[in-house]
């Protein structure tokens, strides 16, 4: 069938924080004589990042508890000292130029009573360096300030070409492995479309559908993970999956509203039915890393407890100003702060590894780049510390630009065999198609397969379980390129990833982080395990430190 051809200067794939930053600062800095074409599934404001809590890092002259010393050990703690020095140490200090950029973008901080700007405290953070916007809905203000530039600002949006609810399903690889653009789906006229550029970028955040519960929106399913993955690119530490400790648990539910880990930041604690405050022993106590608070909230659920968020540590008017959103949605969901416990539980969150790149999103194939939440930087090693991650987003994309505005940025259709073979397998008028009726099973049962034998705490024998399963549903996908329909497009891209998880928690024999092996030399059950693990961990970090510091 007919396709369309269309050139590009940079193609980018995402509208999220990282997505949109990088267009903006693309548009501004950049010579696009073909002009940068901004691509997302969904609505230009649909992503993982409008739903970001808990804020971003911010290591600014104004906040003189903090230094970029802390922050690069904070960091590296958390990361169980397999973050990247140098790539912490990069982020870190160009935080304040990330901050300020943002607030020239239109983005309006919180601020106190004297209109500084209104420093936070998160899990394993030593000093209140954590922004927000709008009390509870960082992500949001961030994005909205964005958007409202990328539509408003004639300077900017008059080099943007926008497509929504158009989904990437294939990248152009020549023979030399250089990217040379990709195949798009319109899912709303079902018509395909071949764009080149000599710059693509992918920034389609994380890949938390994959999981049964997750804190993440309909539409991170891995789709530029899987890009990457059938595009050859190296891929690294897709083994560490973060669960926050602290998703709204609701009865008869599998949604999952994340309560900002700044609730613990502000006071709050975690307490059981019968009343144990259970992180008391833990020298962070509740402001432990994340990996430390899950497996300690799977224990109790194991043991048949419940887990509960006590925010009266807090004060009520105090959590209404703070936290405006969660107060509204747990009212939604029948609970008053002023008198109930919150029901807590762990969710899939957030992915640390990803498409393995530079700071300036530079993957291992010519041509293509990766940013956000779909890029390993090793920024954030076995465990992300709370909030590097939106700073992560701009930081890089804001380098990725950098790099990219030097190089010539004129667009050619001229293309190889290999890339030809590749739209013809598109244009093509067979598609294959899975029964409608099945593919939301499909999706299901991956979602089950991954929470039961991939979650919090693994094995051997479960993860190899997994694998077999998820094979049977890949067999369906065999030697097939075109799919009927979005959904169809998303859970095949949800097999690949899946396994892509699978073998490597296969292949780190070790617990570490997020990565928790239950079949470990030392395992006796999940309790004594998070101890002993937990105490591993302290002591690299105290060595750690010790060099750090030296």
């Amino acid at each position: 069938m007919p396709m369309k051809h269309s050139t590009y200067s940079v193609i980018i794939v995402g509208s999220g924080i990282a997505g949109l930053y990088a267009a903006i600062k693309l548009a501004q800095m950049a010579k696009v004589p073909d002009g940068i074409l901004l691509l997302t599934k969904s609505n230009l404001s649909e992503c993982n990042s409008r739903y970001a809590q808990g804020g971003i890092v911010g290591v600014l002259d104004e906040n003189k508890q903090d230094s970029i010393s802390l922050h690069v050990a904070d960091t590296i703690k958390a990361g169980c000292g397999l973050s990247d020095f140098n790539v912490v140490k990069f982020i870190s200090e160009n935080s304040q130029h990330a901050i300020k950029d943002l607030m020239a973008c239109g983005v309006d901080f919180d601020r106190n009573e004297q209109k500084q700007l209104n420093f936070t405290l998160e899990g394993a953070h030593s000093v209140r360096r954590i922004l927000h916007v709008g009390g509870d809905a960082t992500g949001y203000g961030i994005e909205k300030a964005l958007v409202d530039k990328i539509t408003n600002d004639n300077s900017v949006s008059s080099n943007i070409t926008i497509y929504e609810q158009t989904l990437a399903v294939e990248l152009l690889i020549d023979a030399n492995d250089s990217c040379r653009g990709l195949i798009a789906f319109n899912t709303a006229t079902k018509e395909y479309e071949a764009l080149y550029a000599p710059v693509t970028v992918l920034a389609t955040g994380g890949a938390g559908q994959i999981y049964k519960y997750t804190t993440n929106p309909s539409v991170t399913t891995a789709d530029g993970l899987a890009l990457g993955i059938k595009a050859g690119a190296e891929i690294k530490d897709m083994e560490f999956i973060q669960f926050h400790p602290t998703a709204l648990s609701l009865e008869n539910s599998d949604s999952r509203f994340l309560i900002s880990e700044s609730v613990r930041g502000e006071g709050a604690k975690l307490v059981n039915q019968n009343g144990e405050y259970f992180m008391q022993n833990h020298p962070q106590k509740d402001l432990a890393p994340r990996d430390v608070v899950a497996r300690e909230i799977y224990d109790q659920l194991a043991k048949g407890n419940k887990v509960f968020l006590d925010a009266s540590f807090i004060g009520v008017e105090r959590f209404k100003h703070r936290f405006p959103n969660i107060y509204k949605t747990c009212l939604e969901n029948n609970i008053d702060i002023t008198k109930d416990l919150i029901p807590v539980s762990p969710a899939a969150h957030y992915c640390m590894g990803g498409i393995k790149t530079d700071v300036n999103g530079k993957t291992s194939v010519n041509n293509l780049y990766a940013i956000g939440e779909t890029a390993c930087t090793s920024l954030h090693g076995a465990n992300r510390l709370a909030s590097n991650s939106l700073l992560e987003c701009v930081v890089c994309a804001y380098e990725l630009v950098n790099t990219v505005s030097k190089q010539n940025l004129q667009s050619s259709k001229i293309i190889d065999e290999t890339v030809l073979n590749t739209i013809k397998k598109y244009t093509d008028n067979d598609s294959y198609s899975i029964n409608e009726n099945n593919i939301s099973d499909l999706k299901a049962k991956i979602k089950n397969i991954m929470w039961e034998n991939v979650g919090i705490i693994r094995t051997e024998n479960s993860l190899l379980s997994a694998l077999s399963e998820v094979n049977k549903i890949e067999q369906q996908f065999i030697n097939k390129y075109k799919c009927s329909s979005l959904d169809e497009y998303e859970l095949r891209n949800m097999v690949i990833v899946a396994k892509c998880i699978i073998n490597s928690a296969l292949n780190r024999k070790e617990s570490i982080g997020a990565h928790y092996r239950a079949d470990s030399n030392n395992y006796t059950q999940a309790a004594e395990l998070t101890e002993s693990v937990n105490s591993v961990n302290r002591s690299k970090d105290e060595s750690h430190d010790t060099k750090i510091i030296a």
